[in-house]
């Protein structure tokens, strides 16, 4: 839930004001309304950014940005679309799958030679022109690779070939591209030849660049090319090294990353693929990823997850605020991984690390109820860093462009593993129906009333980093997703 409708929400209910229930047809006109504006004013070239200012005069992704650029990372173009297709699911109304096809085509011109994507677009000729889009090019116009993708000649190949072909994994962004893909190809019967081409493209390239282990790395370049050998990179379970550098050694070890949930929300987006084209090989893919996270969690007394490791299977620094430790947050996003692999498969192995790192995190929980980033290894004492980046026990002193305490979702997740031991393996992928409570009510009422009369939720505020006044507010694509969602629930729940 977004910080002001959560406010509001408290709002009224201290204020016991006495509110009529909004009726499904309000929902829907008013989904319709906000969608219709995003579309036709927010969006450029069918994609979208981060957030625009009230005026649409600046637009900004996670860095400013322009009319012709349109950002891929999430709350961008992929989660905006992945909303407008919840909408197409909730209402059946072909409006939403329009949209979404839009979306979905702004990634057929943004996908690399590499098989996937950066964390934006370029559409004006002059920028595009720097970027190997494999609309623009044929599939091999990066030549193919040199035979020993370790050797002194991959690595001068690399460098001649990396610019302008970096497929980005982190932050969901290139896992969700395909998701949204795959999910608009069904809807149009696999009709649509450009999106198809495009997501079995990415779906074949990105497998190509899982190490042998399972997991995926941040980024990578090149496709096609051999996978990872597993001599180099062998399947081990993970360790605790002997003697991990006290500070950041300024440079970049790690291979196998669960940093901002990149190895989950690729497996997730090869698990949905399976169900969408009944591959194989996508649940192969996703398995070989479980096998990954199973082997990562470390070992007693401290059996959660690290957010990075090297071919070693040991945790490592990367950057200079992301020390080799435990980690709160991620953790939770791999347990949250393990029990989709479980709903997709039946495979109980997925369930048996969990019972034993919630009780090792409900025993790491800060005094706030809060989940630190990191705990030490060993320790298990939650560490910070302050703003000129030294590590310390202190919270009192950290940057602000960085999380290092998070909400709990320990509850949620113990409770949906329960909720899954106890339900027969042919109900797993049943869905769940929607519920109709006071505060989804309450919350689809202000979020109704948030509405203006142009069919956007502006906020008060302004685009971070701008130098310029401004006084038109802000257009937040996460918010729009947020509302566009709710209201989706409610849509469902009162059908």
């Amino acid at each position: 839930m977004n910080r002001t409708i959560g406010l509001m929400i408290a709002a009224v209910a201290l204020c016991a004001v006495a509110h009529a229930q909004p009726t499904r047809d309000d929902a829907l006109a008013a989904m319709r309304a906000a969608s219709t504006f995003y579309h036709q004013q927010v969006s450029t070239h069918g994609g979208y950014v981060w957030r625009v200012s009230g005026d649409f005069a600046l637009r900004m992704g996670e860095a400013h940005t322009d009319e012709h650029t349109v950002w891929v990372q999430p709350p961008g173009t992929t989660e905006v679309g992945l909303a407008f297709m919840d909408a197409y699911y909730a209402t059946g109304e072909h409006i939403y799958l329009d949209i979404a096809v839009d979306a979905a085509h702004a990634l057929v011109q943004g996908q690399l030679v590499s098989g996937g994507w950066y964390y934006s677009i370029f559409f004006d000729p002059a920028k595009r022109a720097e970027w190997s889009y494999r609309v623009d090019a044929p599939a091999d116009r990066l030549g193919p690779a040199p035979a020993d993708p370790e050797g002194e000649g991959w690595h001068l190949w690399r460098q001649r070939k990396e610019k302008g072909n970096i497929t980005i994994l982190d932050d969901n962004n290139s896992a969700s591209a395909i998701r949204l893909l795959a999910q608009v190809d069904q809807a149009l019967e696999f009709g649509d030849s450009a999106i198809h081409e495009t997501a079995m493209y990415a779906l074949d390239a990105i497998a190509t660049a899982q190490y042998p282990v399972g997991a995926w790395g941040h980024n990578y370049c090149r496709y096609p090319n051999r996978p990872p050998s597993e001599e180099r990179y062998p399947i081990i379970p993970a360790s605790i090294p002997l003697s991990p550098p006290e500070s950041w050694p300024n440079a970049w070890n790690g291979c196998y990353f669960i940093n901002d949930n990149v190895t989950p929300d690729v497996c997730r987006a090869y698990l949905e693929a399976w169900t969408v084209y009944g591959d194989e090989r996508y649940l192969r893919v996703a398995q070989k990823a479980g096998v990954f996270l199973l082997l990562a969690q470390m070992p007693e007394p401290q059996p959660a997850w690290c957010q990075q490791y090297d071919e070693n299977m040991q945790p490592v620094w990367d950057r200079k605020f992301e020390p080799p430790a435990i980690t709160g947050h991620e953790s939770q996003g791999v347990m949250e991984a393990l029990l989709r692999l479980y709903r997709y498969t039946g495979q109980r192995k997925y369930l048996d690390p969990i019972p034993r790192a919630i009780e090792y995190l409900r025993a790491s929980l800060r005094d706030d109820g809060r989940l630190a980033r990191f705990c030490e290894l060993g320790t298990n004492r939650p560490i910070y860093f302050t703003e000129d980046y030294k590590l310390t026990y202190s919270d009192a002193d950290v940057p602000d462009h960085y999380g290092f305490a998070f909400d709990s979702r320990l509850d949620s997740i113990e409770a949906e593993y329960d909720r899954l031991a106890a339900t027969p393996r042919d109900q797993l992928l049943a869905p769940r129906p929607a519920e109709l409570t006071g505060e989804l009510a309450t919350r689809v009422e202000l979020i109704i009333a948030a509405l203006d009369g142009r069919g956007a939720w502006g906020q008060e505020g302004r685009l971070k980093g701008y130098k310029v006044e401004q006084t038109s507010g802000v257009i937040d694509s996460q918010t729009f997703v947020d509302n566009i969602r709710a209201l989706c629930e409610f849509v469902q729940a009162t059908q």
